[in-house]
């Protein structure tokens, strides 16, 4: 069974026991997420993909640990000008382990689709009857 998760702008696809970093959640180590936002669920054959959420699902998560990823240098550089410039960024994350995937139940089909009729022509619409505004214009111009 797996999940397409969506959090911090980004798609995940998750697995239970699975431990993944995410962009910073307001959230402790050691407590419980819970993910609503989940675009797709897998349960063996069965696919369920929402529109583009699905309703009653969600994936609950533990945080291990709030960090900072490894550090970017960015460089700018400009040849035979004596200009150099370097900065650094070191983007902040939170790691979870996916502990639940919740789904709620399929929708039961019990109505059948009734069959279909079969199709009768159409007759010619039937005239137009004169109308009072039509009637009170006067007669139409007489072609020359």
């Amino acid at each position: 069974m797996y999940a397409i998760i969506e959090s911090g702008g980004k798609q995940h696809r998750v697995v239970e026991g699975e431990v993944l970093r995410l962009e910073k959640l307001a959230a402790a180590t050691g407590d419980t997420v819970d993910f609503d936002r989940v675009l797709l669920i897998k349960d063996g054959e069965t696919l369920n993909v929402g529109t583009p959420y699905l309703a009653d699902s969600h994936v609950t998560a533990e945080v291990l640990e709030q960090g900072r990823g490894d550090k970017l240098k960015i460089v700018r550089f400009r040849r035979r000008k004596h200009h150099e410039k370097q900065l650094g960024h070191r983007q902040a994350f939170t790691a979870v382990k996916i502990t639940a995937i919740a789904t709620a139940a399929p929708p039961k089909k019990t109505a059948k689709a009734a069959p279909k009729k079969p199709a009768t022509k159409k007759s010619a619409p039937a005239p137009k009857k004169p109308t009072e505004e039509s009637a009170n214009q006067g007669p139409s111009p007489k072609p020359e």
